[in-house]
């Protein structure tokens, strides 16, 4: 016979169960507490997407740019001047060629009667336009450029008319921050654009023009085809943002010829060119646009 405890302890399951209330099928597991959203923390990821997406924007276009300058500015050895091979720029179908004689200069005022467009060659100012990657923005005066190429520079001139944004932007990365070179707008030109060194020109229609490389790569800083080796392109005095004026008004009488009749060879430009005196250390252009001594 069951105890009085056994049966009050039985009563109070029973009670215990009736107040219990019932779970339902699949309810088996305790409610948890509500996730919370960490905004912060998305916050400061949108943050870090965004600024990385930032300097991708900023700085993927640099990249581009200087591998693009990069590219352009690599000589392509087969066309790289050697003693075996000093004027590689002969097997360049376009380049014409000319002799011309070094040294004979003339003043700021002057004109020369030039016989080509754009010269290449020639009488010339006393002081060169500065020729250290330079991409003028205006057109420059002639006489100054030519002298650039006696000393070794490559000069692109190109018709503004001719030649669009892209094309422009091209023809710089052969030129920007690359000695012995220059390049500039030159109103009137016949072609699109124009490759001047000292005694050679090519005139193209397209900046996608495989022989620009190869111009610049035979004839740039080529020691044998140039008079003033080891001369410098710097010119801290020739105003790169206000150049000399390009002017293309006809020429008058008392434009000097191209024969340089009534000059004088500057002596020390020809010292310096191979004739004993000191390479590279040609007469610095004084204010006034004259070589000292001149």
């Amino acid at each position: 016979m069951p105890s009085r405890t056994s049966a009050t302890s039985a009563k109070a399951v029973r009670a215990a169960g009736k107040s219990s209330p019932s779970r339902k099928p699949g309810k088996g597991k305790l409610p948890g507490k509500k996730r919370e959203v960490p905004w912060a923390l998305l916050g400061a990821g949108v943050a870090i997407v965004a600024l990385i997406g930032l300097l991708a924007y900023s700085l993927v276009p640099k990249y581009l740019d200087q591998a693009a300058i990069r590219e352009a500015q690599t000589d392509l050895k087969e066309w790289v001047p050697s003693k075996d091979n000093q004027d590689p720029s002969a097997k360049i179908e376009g380049v014409v060629k000319q002799d011309y004689p070094a040294g004979l200069h003339v003043t700021p005022e002057q004109r020369v009667a030039y016989d080509k467009s754009p010269a290449y060659g020639g009488p010339h100012d006393g002081a060169w336009a500065n020729c250290t990657g330079t991409v003028y923005a205006k057109p420059i005066r002639m006489e100054n450029a030519v002298h650039s190429l006696e000393h070794g520079a490559v000069w692109i001139a190109y018709n503004p008319d001719k030649v669009d944004a892209a094309g422009v932007e091209k023809l710089s990365n052969f030129v920007k921050g690359r000695q012995f070179s220059l390049m500039s707008p030159y109103p009137g030109l016949d072609s699109a654009i124009s490759l001047q060194s000292w005694g050679h020109q090519l005139k193209l229609d397209s900046a996608d023009d495989a022989r620009i490389k190869q111009f610049i790569s035979a004839l740039r800083e080529n020691p044998y085809a140039y008079p003033e080796v080891g001369a410098s392109c710097s010119n801290p005095i020739f105003d790169a943002n206000n150049p000399p004026p390009f002017d293309s008004s006809p020429y008058g009488p008392e434009a000097v010829p191209m024969d340089g009749a009534g000059l004088s060879q500057d002596q020390s430009e020809l010292a310096g060119a191979g004739g004993g005196g000191i390479p590279g250390v040609p007469s610095i252009p004084m204010p006034g646009g004259l070589p000292s001594g001149q």
